[in-house]
């Protein structure tokens, strides 16, 4: 069925900061699909989406995101579902706690797949869709790209792949209409701080937002200092 409100997919949505960014796009009167990798948390999700009364449509699919086939796959069922997509939000990270000695390259390159090739292989399905209704690319952040946590080692090179990816990305993008953001949060992420994820969901929202406004005005790199 084809809908004439915007769309946005969030992959990687959990109960933080997925489920404020879903809230936010539905307030702002877009439908919502998520993508993560546990059915019961997602069908959470997306009841305490629907709850909110926006009169949102919510749709998600239940993968392993690293399984890039699937995740491409999921993405064009949704643009298929809805005739559409404008907004694809990256929100995906394995925090794997070890350091030295404890994490060997075996891991560190599976959560990488995980962590940036996620990016790489929703940008591709979703390009077309995004670039036929100058829709927006969103990517979550972190100050461990520049800060890494020695006591989770994969972190940090996750995060500093992802947000290198994006740029990389973000010219053939804009090439093609699509504006490309990166938010990188330099807090953690705790309900009543300044690093809420509603706070942060709601920067995302007015990242989005600039895919309306002139090109020469688009910045692909912001962060959120509290």
């Amino acid at each position: 069925m084809s809908s004439t409100r915007p769309v946005a997919v969030v992959v990687g949505a959990g109960p933080g900061l997925g489920l404020a960014s879903a809230r936010a796009f539905a307030a702002a009167g877009h439908d919502v699909a998520l993508v993560g990798r546990r059915e019961g948390t997602l069908a959470g999700l997306a009841a305490a989406v629907e709850a909110d009364g926006h009169g949102t449509d919510v749709g998600w699919t239940a993968l392993d995101v690293a399984d890039s086939g699937a995740l491409a796959a999921a993405v064009e069922r949704f643009a298929r579902h809805t005739g559409r997509l404008d907004v694809l939000h990256h929100n995906v990270s394995v925090y794997r706690p070890g350091g030295l000695g404890a994490v060997g390259p075996a891991e560190l390159l599976e959560d990488l797949a995980v962590g940036a090739g996620s990016l790489l292989a929703a940008v591709d399905a979703a390009r077309p869709h995004l670039a036929a209704v100058g829709g927006t690319v969103l990517l979550t952040g972190s100050g461990a790209a520049d800060h890494p946590d020695p006591g989770a080692l994969t972190l940090g090179p996750q995060k500093a792949a992802v947000r290198a990816l994006l740029v990389g990305l973000a010219p053939a993008l804009a090439a093609e209409g699509v504006h490309a953001a990166t938010l990188t949060v330099r807090g953690m992420l705790r309900p009543g701080t300044a690093f809420d994820p509603d706070r942060v969901a709601a920067r995302l929202l007015a990242l989005a937002d600039e895919r309306h406004g002139p090109r020469e005005g688009w910045t692909v790199e912001h962060e959120m200092t509290g």
